[in-house]
């Protein structure tokens, strides 16, 4: 592909220029509470070191990956395993290595990608046959679950539960997106609902059973995310007491009325909603809107491993959009999920930045294969 015949999105890069300005805005606002100085300055430079990327994968090929699949994989569940060993414990969780003067790097944010592009693969095998058998089908999804797994197990060790559910999102959308039976969801749906109801039936009437089969720390975990339920926690009640206040022009640009902890990060929304008010959210909400229609447009339009890859990188990002800021408004428990191209990161960043590469590539391949149809 040359460079010179290639066709950017206009779309998404003018949901991404907005995505830019809010995020550098309101990080700068929750820099008077943030625990780490800096933060604007190097989510400037994270974006700016995307930004890089991205232009470096429209210069390749979508291919690329595709035929570095394995190695992606493997490479990713490695860096997971490493951290078992070797990353430092932050806040009880072993979720980064971090690198001196530099910043800390976290794999799970990437092995999200890897993953989807290995799912994606498989489902490209398995759907160039026109029909399928119940064993063939039985075999395909159990080989999405198992390579599902592997990642979430050792994602789920650090223990990053935010993930671990991002990972099964993936997995989800790769099996809506392929050419299986419909009763094949009902039955998933089924054993997760028997499951479930079992977990929660011994959380909430038999304590002491639940801890023997799934351990304490299990227990205390489900316990925090469970605390929405109750509205309790000042972090929640802040939040919402600063959007609820902040009125349809919110209380101005740096403008905080309260502190709530990781502003900058899980609670981002809240920050932008209580600087903007109503009239920044709709904004917000409407540049979300406008950029994920446009990767559905783009799914739907792809052939071959495009299609999937783009449909499965939708349900990831609609996802965290819809965990993050629910959690800010207490419809959702809070588990730490970050809104996607807003929230201070830079692992988070730049594995946003590519998967703006690879959709990029592939609406330039959709266009090229309009034009060559003409």
């Amino acid at each position: 592909m040359k460079f010179s015949k290639y066709k950017y999105d206009k779309w998404i890069i003018f949901s991404l220029l907005i995505f830019f300005i809010i995020s550098i805005a309101s990080i700068y606002s929750a820099s008077v509470y943030a625990s780490e100085e800096n933060l604007v300055f190097k989510q400037l430079l994270w974006y700016v070191i995307g930004t890089l990327l991205v232009i470096a994968i429209t210069r390749l090929d979508n291919d690329y990956f595709y035929e570095n699949y394995k190695l992606l994989y493997i490479g990713g569940n490695v860096l997971l395993l490493l951290l078992l060993f070797f990353g430092p414990s932050i806040n009880g969780s072993k979720c980064w290595f971090v690198i001196p003067k530099i910043g800390s790097f976290q794999p799970s944010e990437f092995m999200k990608i890897f993953l989807a592009i290995t799912l994606a693969i498989e489902a490209n095998k398995f759907n160039q046959q026109e029909e399928h058998t119940l064993k063939q089908e039985f075999f395909f999804i159990l080989k999405i679950i198992g390579l599902t797994l592997l990642p979430s197990f050792l994602t789920f060790l650090q223990p990053d539960t935010g993930v671990v559910i991002i990972y099964f999102v993936i997995a989800f959308f790769i099996l809506f997106a392929s050419k299986i039976r419909k009763s094949w969801f009902i039955i998933g749906f089924s054993i997760l609902a028997l499951l479930f109801g079992t977990i929660f039936y011994l959380y909430f009437y038999n304590k002491d059973l639940f801890i023997q089969l799934f351990s304490t720390e299990l227990f205390y975990r489900l316990e925090r995310i469970l605390d929405w339920k109750q509205g309790v926690g000042y972090q929640l009640e802040n939040s919402l007491t600063s959007i609820g206040s902040s009125g349809i022009f919110g209380h101005g640009f740096n403008n905080l009325p309260l502190y709530f902890p990781e502003p900058a990060t899980d609670f981002i929304f809240s920050v932008f909603a209580s600087n903007f008010g109503f009239i920044g959210c709709i904004l917000l909400i409407s540049t979300i809107l406008v950029f994920d229609f446009r990767l559905l447009s783009i799914a739907s339009q792809s052939h071959s491993i495009d299609r999937y890859l783009v449909f499965s990188l939708l349900g990831m990002l609609l996802y965290q959009q819809v965990q993050n800021i629910s959690m800010t408004l207490g419809l959702l428990p809070i588990t730490g999920i970050t809104l996607p191209f807003i929230s201070y990161g830079g692992s988070s960043l730049i594995s946003y930045m590519l998967i703006i590469g690879i959709v990029l590539n592939s609406s330039n391949t959709v266009e090229q294969t309009k034009k060559r149809s003409l």
